[in-house]
């Protein structure tokens, strides 16, 4: 069962097949609500295809899955909505033109049109501008990002960013939504050794603390469940990570929304 927060997430004869072959096929996994679930594999292994498909942004077409009780893929709508994504290229990338605080005040907005009440609109400005800042400090500091050690404070533009910076932005940002689910791509990707630890710290301490995450990587760490694409042998052809994610998790999955 369920905890209050965390999603459980299963998986049994899981795959997705597209126009160019297999994405994923044949996963089977089962991982509490909490869980540190790493998909590990090479880019361009389907690693990306699976974490869209678990979080309802894409249909698989074999087998199913089951995240927060939901099955999928007849669900996708409802695990939409109890689970974010961090960085993910073509889906959910930071704006390089964009502050800091640009991408906190946009991220509060697109929640107070979409997630919130038609009650919490009628509030008071100053009332809903203090919701705002504690929505936006509460997930700062679970993403472990300090704005004052920032170049230029919020100020700074998301390009000047160090790329360990940019994850735990992604991530605060994920984060405001309050997930059960929270996935992140390329956790691994261009990051010393020093940064790396540091990445698997932050996703390490978010699912100690309630939220399952399932994030992408070139190596798993010793302590998280770890789950590989296993794409089909022969002529079948894996996803390719590096195409556009949003093309196709608009084509298969029928949304923009990430």
């Amino acid at each position: 069962m369920d905890s209050p927060h965390g999603a459980a997430l299963s998986a049994e004869d899981f795959g997705l097949k597209g126009p160019r072959g297999w994405a994923f096929h044949g996963v089977e996994f089962t991982a509490g609500p909490g869980s540190l679930v790493a998909v590990e594999g090479p880019s361009g292994s389907g690693r990306t295809c699976l974490l869209l498909a678990l979080t309802g942004r894409m249909r698989s077409t074999q087998g199913h899955a089951e995240v927060g009780g939901e099955r999928l893929p007849g669900r996708l709508g409802v695990v939409r909505r109890f689970s974010a994504l961090g960085p993910v290229p073509g889906v959910s990338e930071l704006d390089p033109s964009f502050t800091v605080a640009e991408h906190l005040r946009e991220r509060v907005l697109l929640r107070r049109r979409f997630d919130g009440s038609p009650r919490s609109l009628l509030r008071p400005r100053a009332e809903r501008a203090a919701t705002a800042r504690t929505t936006i400090d509460t997930a700062l500091e679970a993403a472990g990002l300090d704005l004052d050690a920032l170049p230029k404070a919020e100020r700074t533009s998301v390009r000047d960013l160090e790329r360990l910076e940019a994850l735990r932005l992604s991530v605060a940002l994920a984060l405001m939504g309050r997930p059960r689910l929270l996935a992140v791509d390329d956790t691994d990707l261009k990051l010393s050794a020093a940064d790396r630890a540091l990445a698997w710290e932050l996703l390490r301490a978010l699912a100690a603390d309630g939220t399952t995450v399932l994030a992408v990587c070139s190596e798993a760490p010793e302590d998280a469940l770890t789950v590989r694409t296993r794409p089909a042998a022969g002529t079948d052809t894996p996803c390719d990570d590096t195409t556009n994610g949003k093309e196709t998790a608009d084509a298969i999955a029928g949304t923009g929304r990430a």
